[in-house]
């Protein structure tokens, strides 16, 4: 019986190993605190970007929805620059890496803005992943109107992991599960809490059992 209990153990302690390795980076300040970016005409670009290490398809963007006036709900499309963007889309992956067809000029968060905005029709906030041409690697940006070519924008951050054809190889691989809402509606438990209560469950259940089947 012994050796059941610890089979479902190193069950569940191996699912858990799984899910420990996956990072969540959260923003949930003003992207705009300290600056008079709202109050100045046209748009303006505000850099100081966290860097970062980022796994496609197993870490998550964290984001506060009330902060960011995003809703609840991530509308996520991943798509290039030649298809259109559906009406509510709040987080697009630009698949896109030029504007102009010249790799000696840059790309930078304004021309994926500009990009994005001729696609976009709905008015509202989002995010948008793009691949820096000069930097060799994509950026994560907050644009307070992704339907707006003048609309302000933050760089939220730039992942260092991500360069050069690994990089824009790795633009695909983003999907709508790289990213979360929050405050979360859902009491639902973190991975690694339910494996922890799963291999509590386990192994109270097993050993309940063992002392029935020895008396």
């Amino acid at each position: 019986m012994r050796r059941f209990v610890f089979h479902y153990i190193g069950i569940a302690f191996v699912a858990l190993s799984a899910t420990a390795h996956a990072s969540t980076f959260t923003f949930d300040t003003d992207p705009f605190a300290g600056t008079n970016v709202k109050n100045d005409p046209g748009r303006q670009i505000v850099g100081g970007e966290d860097f970062l290490s980022f796994s496609p398809g197993q870490d998550v963007f964290s984001i506060d929805s009330k902060v960011f006036g995003v809703g609840s709900t991530v509308n996520f499309v991943n798509s290039s620059a030649d298809l259109p963007l559906p009406a509510g889309v709040n987080v697009v992956v630009l698949e896109t890496f030029d504007d102009d067809n010249n790799p000696a000029t840059p790309f930078g968060a304004g021309n994926a803005a500009n990009l994005i905005a001729n696609k976009i029709t709905t008015p509202g906030p989002g995010f948008f992943i793009y691949f820096n041409q000069s930097l060799d690697l994509p950026r994560l940006v907050y644009s307070t109107d992704l339907s707006d070519t003048n609309a302000d924008l933050k760089i939220l951050a730039r992942m260092l992991n991500l360069t050069g054809a690994e990089g824009r190889n790795a633009m695909p691989d983003f999907t709508a599960a790289d990213f979360a809402f929050t405050p979360a509606t859902s009491t639902v438990p973190e991975p690694s809490s339910f494996f922890m209560m799963l291999v509590v469950g386990v192994a109270g259940v097993s050993i309940y059992r063992s002392k029935r089947v020895r008396s």
